[in-house]
């Protein structure tokens, strides 16, 4: 049985650095009053409109076998595939910001203000993803108080689309998870609808499971390499 998870929009909201991050501005630089001004009414709008949202659902490394298999489109080799067997707990897990931020977003550039439509989808960008790692720290803290332990273990998120799970591993997931529950619905592109969104699954065992060797066929066209600060901030403790 799925369980809805409430997230505050408080929990997920980013700062002005992470949303520029997010257009390509270093930490750190300098930006202009007028862009500075774009940004703070985009994080408004945000906190305006979104209504984040979850859902969740353990299960079984066996049961996640069928789900990853997807549409077996696949990648032969890959990080997930060798990840997931030595999981001790897993997790599936969507969430969304809802559709009125999606639809505000879509607005903004239909009526060409494009300088705050791009800030706009950089911030719910930005949101959606706090919002998945808000899941993954509640699922490691739920394990946490049942004993499971956080030193020498780590839970880790991985969505399909990368790290070569096929995007449309999202067909088998959303039919195991059935998230049509907060709203989520799947297009025929396996994108998911409201765009603002992310799914996955969440895999706790030993921390250095998710160690991996970024030598893999998919790690090779990966545009983002967001997995490896997350690796990397599981062995800076």
């Amino acid at each position: 049985m799925s369980d809805v998870v409430q997230i505050r929009i408080t929990d997920i909201t980013p700062t002005g650095e992470e949303v520029l991050a997010q257009q390509g501005v270093p930490p750190g630089t300098q930006v202009r009053p007028d862009i500075n001004a774009i940004c703070a009414n985009a994080l408004e709008l945000l906190d305006k409109t979104a209504a984040p949202i979850g859902v969740t659902t353990g299960i079984s490394v066996q049961q996640f076998g069928y789900v990853f298999e997807g549409e077996g489109q696949n990648e032969a080799d890959t990080p997930v595939g060798d990840i997931y067997e030595q999981a001790e707990h897993l997790l599936l897990f969507a969430v969304t910001l809802g559709v009125e931020t999606s639809s505000r977003i879509d607005l903004l550039f239909q009526t060409n203000d494009f300088a705050l439509g791009c800030m706009l989808d950089a911030a719910a960008s930005v949101a959606a993803d706090k919002a998945a790692a808000f899941v993954e720290q509640q699922f490691a803290l739920s394990l946490a108080e049942g004993g499971w332990d956080l030193q020498s273990g780590a839970a880790l998120r991985y969505s399909p689309g990368y790290c070569g799970w096929n995007i449309s591993g999202q067909k088998k997931l959303f039919e195991f998870l059935a998230p049509e529950r907060i709203g989520l619905t799947l297009r025929a592109s396996y994108l998911m609808e409201p765009l603002k969104s992310v799914s996955g699954v969440v895999l706790a065992g030993p921390r250095e499971m998710h160690e991996f060797d970024p030598s893999y066929p998919s790690c090779a066209t990966c545009e983002s390499y967001s997995c490896r600060d997350r690796i990397h901030a599981l062995f800076a403790d």
